[in-house]
């Protein structure tokens, strides 16, 4: 592949023109953000999404490399006098490194091996004479009777013939086309298998009692089984091997090599043996499961993103006076409430799982507090006690008459982690790390983005074997999947945090620094403009951010939305088109009269305003869209979250029984439903639809709320099994 080829294989992939590719690559090029293109340069891409240009940008670096180690490989074997132009050929149209890889194996400088030693020795015109299979009259002995050389270590004539099968051995097994049919035979048809290590600790043991006797075919391994047998075999638990049907594959490959009768029949065929079992199949094997691994941490990488980006962009629960209650035993329940805008307004410590009086002590304190600063909403953390601290909700809400309180249950991971860590210490330096974790409880329901932000991902909790996948790639990942739905909502830019600011397209951890401290120095940004006053935000930064921006109440009313700077003259020419002013944006009646006029402008309408303007109609359409509602949060129109008034008890719970719950995770294999108990329940991927799934995902994401049927109660295992497809369909809307 050349450098020139590039966007066109892209695009192939794609399924898009290759100058979309072109176009995107150049802008990529020039130091633009992803978020910044897929919003603003869609007339450039032709209005590729987000996802689109990340892989592009993916593609971009790997075939790149593709071309680089071509132009190596290709001075490598120059070098060495050994480039033909068949070899030059394949190697130019090579769309794999391991294509590339396996062409180059034959001429790359190797440690000492025993081909090597025998080539050494004088033995390969007797390993050539072997492989061209002439018809002689002689005993294989008898020819190789010409080889021996003492000097060089060749003392007898089975000396020879050993050496020489040692270099038939290496040069068949390093032939690129039998790699690759033996490759592609071995995924196809190999088996996995695993077996319990027979003095494993019983403990760990009982984790992998599935796989003490397990066969899969290899392609057919999902990515979840795939991790949880590589962490069996790591913690010592499991004993992993491909099982296949190796005289086959020696019999395919001497097919290959002994094309005619000759006296050489026999020194071959021990030499494909050998060969197969010494080289061949050793590489295979680590090549497959390598590969097995890389797809399944794709798999688990990709629903953990997933995941998070759904996890991200859950409504906020605006207006709520919240108190976040982060459950425990010993302890005791640590206590904050803060206000709507996430300012703190009391907290404590209270005891709720120890004697009858101090835990009616905590339920005065309580009440006391929510009547004193007029909470709404208690915010429970799913950990340790979390079913006790929900009991002694539900009991005071109930016995106080708390009408217009409600609760839910809160995923608390990372809470621990945000309250010992250096920006919890610098937002709430007055506070004990115990009370910033229920602090960050508290505000997660507030602005679940906001919050989750200052927090590493990895600790958030909705993956499967986050911990056993490559951890740079998993954080490339999710770093992209934070930048996406940062830049997808948008940011105040008056309040956001620096955790939040520096997930901004163009604006790194510094300049997020830098921004609240001129904030903190200077008061409230007034317009998108001052951010150049910012130290070391020039205007290519400036370009990349602006637009995300936003600016509730400032000078300009374009600030509070998500329409770029440079795009404010079109934006003010498409008012003026339809009658409006500016101002007209900061008026609620106006902007009434601004959407009924939008809401008449089809396709036809929008694209003659564009010809008009001299504007691109994805731009046009954009701002239209924009000006009809500035300072919108794109997530007011999902579902809020569930909350309650009751506990639930398992001993409430029958098979057959519908309830009512919210997405908490997904894997490959099903779903995880908050229905209220201490314990989720699962929602088996075959559970999830009456037609076939394909993933999860297809069917849920994380935060919907949902109607499920019981379907199963293990109470020895604390399992639920949950069913969506059973649920009657008068009773599956939400």
């Amino acid at each position: 592949m050349l450098t020139k080829d590039i966007p066109a294989a892209i695009a192939k992939e794609l399924k898009v023109k290759p100058d979309q590719v072109e176009k995107t690559v150049e802008l990529l090029d020039d130091g633009n953000t992803v978020p910044f293109i897929a919003r603003y340069r869609k007339e450039a891409t032709g209005s590729l999404e987000d996802e689109q240009i990340r892989h592009i940008e993916e593609r971009l670096t790997y075939l790149r490399n593709l071309v680089k180690r071509q132009e190596e490989i290709l001075a490598a074997i120059e070098a060495q006098g050994k480039l033909t132009d068949e070899l030059r050929q394949a190697i130019e149209k090579a769309g794999k490194l391991q294509e590339l890889e396996d062409l180059y194996l034959p001429y790359k400088q190797k440690k000492r091996t025993r081909a090597q030693m025998a080539r050494e020795r004088g033995l390969e015109p007797l390993a050539n004479a072997m492989l061209l299979q002439a018809q002689s009259k002689g005993e294989p002995l008898q020819e190789a009777q010409k080889y021996i050389d003492a000097e060089k270590g060749v003392e007898t004539a089975e000396d020879a013939l050993a050496g020489a099968r040692d270099i038939i051995a290496e040069t068949t097994m390093e032939d690129a086309q039998l790699r690759q049919n033996m490759r592609r035979r071995i995924w196809n048809l190999a088996v996995l298998t695993t077996e319990l290590v027979k003095d494993a600790p019983a403990e760990t043991a009982q984790t992998f009692q599935m796989y003490a006797d397990y066969r899969e075919p290899v392609h057919q391994l999902p990515s979840h089984r795939i991790l949880a047998i590589n962490r069996g075999e790591k913690l010592g638990c499991l004993k992993v091997k491909l099982d296949l049907d190796l005289e086959e594959n020696i019999r395919r490959i001497a097919r290959q090599v002994i094309r005619r009768p000759s006296i050489w029949q026999g020194e071959l065929q021990t030499a494909i043996e050998d060969g197969y079992k010494r080289l061949l199949l050793p590489a295979l094997e680590r090549e497959v499961r390598t590969r097995l691994t890389e797809t399944a941490e794709e798999q688990a990488i990709k629903v953990f993103g997933a995941n998070l980006r759904q996890l991200l962009l859950q409504a906020p629960l605006t207006g709520q006076t919240v108190m976040g209650l982060d459950p425990g035993y010993r302890n005791g329940c640590k206590m904050a409430v803060v206000d709507p805008t996430g300012r703190v307004l009391d907290h404590g410590v209270l005891q709720i799982t120890q004697s009858k009086g101090a835990k009616e002590a905590a339920a005065r304190t309580v009440l006391a507090s929510i009547r004193k600063n007029h909470v709404t909403l208690l915010s429970i953390g799913n950990g340790t006690a979390s079913y006790e601290t929900e009991q002694f909700a539900s009991q005071l809400i109930a016995d106080n008459h708390l009408t217009d309180v409600h609760y839910l249950i809160t995923n608390e991971a990372g809470a621990s982690v945000y309250s010992a860590s250096k920006l919890a210490r610098e937002e709430l330096p007055e506070y004990d790390v115990v009370i910033r974790g229920a602090v960050s409880i508290a505000r997660r329901v507030q602005d679940p983005l906001a919050e989750l932000v200052k927090i590493d991902p990895q600790a958030i909790g909705v993956g499967q074997y986050q911990h056993d996948v490559n951890q740079k790639d998993l954080a490339h990942a999710l770093d992209a999947t934070i930048e996406s739905a940062v830049n997808h909502v948008g940011v105040e830019l008056n309040t956001a945090s620096g955790a939040l600011l520096s997930h901004i397209a163009g604006v790194s951890a510094t300049i997020a620094r830098n921004i609240v401290a001129y904030r903190n120095e200077n008061g409230r940004f007034e317009s998108r403009r001052q951010l150049l006053k910012v130290p070391r935000l020039g205007p290519a930064a400036f370009t990349q951010c602006a637009g995300f921006l936003r600016i509730h109440a400032g000078k300009y009313a374009l600030d509070d939305t998500p329409v770029h700077p440079e795009s404010y003259a079109l934006a003010a020419a498409i008012l003026k088109e339809l009658g409006f002013e500016e101002d007209a944006l900061r008026d609620k009646d106006q902007l009434a009269l601004l959407a009924a006029k939008r809401k008449l402008m089809d396709e036809k309408k929008e694209a003659a305003l564009a010809q008009k303007l001299n504007a691109g109609l994805p731009t046009v359409h954009d701002i239209l869209d924009a000006l009809i509602s500035p300072g919108r949060d794109p997530r007011a129109d999902l579902p809020a979250p569930l909350t309650r008034q009751a506990i639930v008890k398992l001993s409430d719970l029958k098979e057959g029984t519908i309830m009512r719950g919210t997405i908490r995770n997904i894997t490959d294999f099903g779903a995880f439903v908050d229905i209220g108990l201490h314990q989720d329940g699962l929602i088996h991927i075959s559970e999830l639809s009456q037609r076939r799934v394909h993933h999860p995902l297809d069917v849920v994401a994380v935060g919907d709320i949902v109607n499920v049927m019981v379907i199963s109660i293990d109470e020895k295992r604390n399992r639920i099994g949950l069913s969506l497809k059973r649920v009657p369909q008068n009773q599956q809307s939400m």
